[in-house]
């Protein structure tokens, strides 16, 4: 038996304290920009997805505040701030 643990296993190791608003949010009206749709491919966790009108939606639960969609994106098309303090992942490496 192998000791070393896949990524999905780390990832369900850590926590995600939830923050009063969410620290990362589309523009208004920028739901179907060209630009959205590289966090579908980029995002580690997965939380970004199309919906059936083509738009991208974003689920926050599970964010590991890496900044991988900002820099994807651009600050354009998604409002992305750290959460407050105490609030968001806390990695638990086992």
């Amino acid at each position: 038996m192998s000791d070393i643990m896949g990524l999905k296993a780390k990832l369900g190791l850590d926590v995600f304290k939830h923050d009063n608003e969410p620290h990362i949010k589309i523009k208004p009206g920028m739901e179907r920009d060209p630009r959205l749709k590289r966090a579908v491919l980029v995002c580690p966790a997965g939380l970004y997805s199309l919906n059936a009108e083509g738009e991208v939606e974003l689920t926050i639960d599970g964010c590991l505040e890496c900044g991988t969609c900002r820099i994807a994106c651009g600050v354009e098309v998604l409002d992305w701030n750290y959460p407050t303090g105490g609030a968001g992942v806390q990695f638990r490496f086992g």
